[in-house]
């Protein structure tokens, strides 16, 4: 009975133990799963991306620089520099921009900028353009230096550009704003030698010839030698009627300058005046072989030969300047009066139909149609018996068919130079401007005896003509 044993238990099956070994506790699946979060927070390769392949790098900060880089010690007052400015005290931006220099060396750019526009709202233009070229030299990549130098070229300030508007202006026909600027380059440079002449020419267009005098005895401090402006001298005493003195001025010009056709058809124009036919002819043929192509060299030229009773050139001479002149009309208005004088009613007929075509188409482009033209024109065409169905208005006509028939046509204008021609009007036109100026001695100047102030001509029945007068137009 001592010995007896308890029973022993009964075995477990094989798979009950199996199925045992698989249980997990409760806190393993909790550190498990922590586990696994962990590792999606790290970017773990194993959860975010299959074997074989590695997530990217991932991007470092970029360390933040302990403090703001230094500028160099000469830029460092650029800021006070600008307050100063923008405020407009200039004294003290003056002041600061001088001691900015002398620390830099003359290598502060933007100090020469400030400094530069200063200097260029003080109406010194040249030193503004200098210190601008000397920033662009500093910073060649710098667009506004480069903007700056060309403002500095082209400033409203510089006379040169302003005479060269006023010059436009006159050849588009805008004579108002053509002397604003002409008036403000003698402002800014009082002895310019271009403005000078182109105003003193515009003032001669509107018959203030003592006032262009004055002006021209300005410039010719500057160019003594000039023929352009002993051109305009002389045509200042041919407005006074002083006319030996205005030969006096143009025999000087022709001898600086011979080649000029402007001299040689103002000393034609003027013999022509006196009465002179030969000299006339003479310098007039010297025109014509400088400016072949203008139809008026070939009127005046005509008018001369027929003064000197060569009636068969003068026809030439009146056909070729028909043929090369097709806008002014007292081309056909002379050779109407030669045909008329001549017997050869039909073809003055047709002359003054011409005539009155160009005036109208001359008419539609400009107002200023010379009254003395018109008025010879009234006259002539009742004596044609072409009633008073013209182009000018009846009462007009009506006076002229009172009137007897003319004997003569006008004198032509004079040339001067530096002012550029009209717009398309029925009166001749001058050629380009020229440049340069000169005056008379002071004793030629009202010293000179004043011949009549209109050349005795010859009636109809003479069978001559002289040479028409209208309106001085601009050079």
């Amino acid at each position: 009975m001592k010995h007896l044993r308890r029973p022993a238990a009964p075995a477990t099956p094989c798979g009950t133990c199996d199925a045992m070994k698989h249980l997990r506790r409760p806190d393993d699946d909790e550190k498990r799963q922590e586990k696994d979060m962990t590792d999606v927070m790290r970017g773990s390769s194993s959860l975010l991306a299959p074997e074989g392949v590695q997530s990217p790098p991932q991007p470092q900060p970029r360390p933040r620089p302990k403090k703001a880089p230094e500028l160099p010690i000469f830029e460092c007052k650029n800021w006070l520099i600008h307050q100063h400015y923008i405020r407009k005290e200039y004294g003290l931006c003056k002041s600061l921009i001088k001691e900015e220099l002398q620390e830099s060396q003359g290598m502060c750019e933007y100090a020469i900028y400030v400094q530069a526009l200063i200097m260029r709202q003080e109406g010194n233009i040249q030193e503004s353009l200098e210190l601008f070229q000397t920033c662009s030299l500093l910073n060649p990549q710098s667009v506004e230096n480069l903007k700056q130098v060309a403002r500095s070229l082209f400033s409203p300030e510089n006379p040169d550009l302003l005479t060269s508007l006023g010059l436009l202006y006159l050849q588009t026909g805008q004579f108002q704003r053509a002397f604003e600027h002409l008036g403000n380059a003698l402002t800014y440079d009082p002895v310019h030698v271009k403005a000078i002449m182109a105003a003193g020419s515009m003032m001669q267009t509107h018959g203030d010839f003592d006032v262009a005098l004055t002006k021209y005895r300005v410039a010719a401090a500057s160019t003594p030698e000039s023929a352009p402006l002993w051109n305009n001298i002389a045509m200042c005493f041919f407005g006074k009627k002083k006319y030996v003195a205005a030969i006096s001025c143009l025999k000087r010009a022709v001898y600086l300058a011979p080649f000029d056709w402007k001299v040689q058809y103002n000393l034609g124009l003027v013999h022509l005046t006196m009465q002179q036919y030969a000299s006339a002819f003479h310098y007039l043929s010297a025109a014509i072989n400088i400016r072949p192509k203008m139809g008026e060299l070939y009127m005046l030229l005509a008018v001369a030969l027929t003064h000197l009773e060569d009636e068969q050139n003068a026809r030439r001479a009146y056909e070729q300047a028909v043929l090369l002149d097709q806008k002014n009309a007292s081309v056909n208005l002379n050779y109407c009066l030669f045909l008329m004088n001549h017997g050869e009613r039909k073809a003055a007929v047709r002359q003054f139909s011409v005539f009155e075509q160009k005036l109208q188409e001359a008419r539609k482009h400009s107002n200023s149609v010379d009254q003395e033209l018109l008025d010879m024109a009234a006259r002539l065409g009742p004596s044609l018996h072409l009633g008073e169905n013209l182009v000018w208005n009846k009462q007009q006509g009506a006076d002229g068919a009172n009137s007897q028939p003319p004997s003569r046509a006008p004198l032509p204008a004079a040339h001067t130079n530096d002012v550029p021609p009209a717009v398309d009007t029925a009166v001749p036109t001058a050629p380009p401007a020229e440049l340069e100026p000169t005056a008379p001695p002071e004793s030629d100047l009202d010293a000179l005896p004043s011949p009549p102030s209109h050349p005795v001509e010859e009636e109809t029945d003479s069978r001559r003509e002289a040479p028409r007068r209208v309106a001085m137009e601009a050079d």
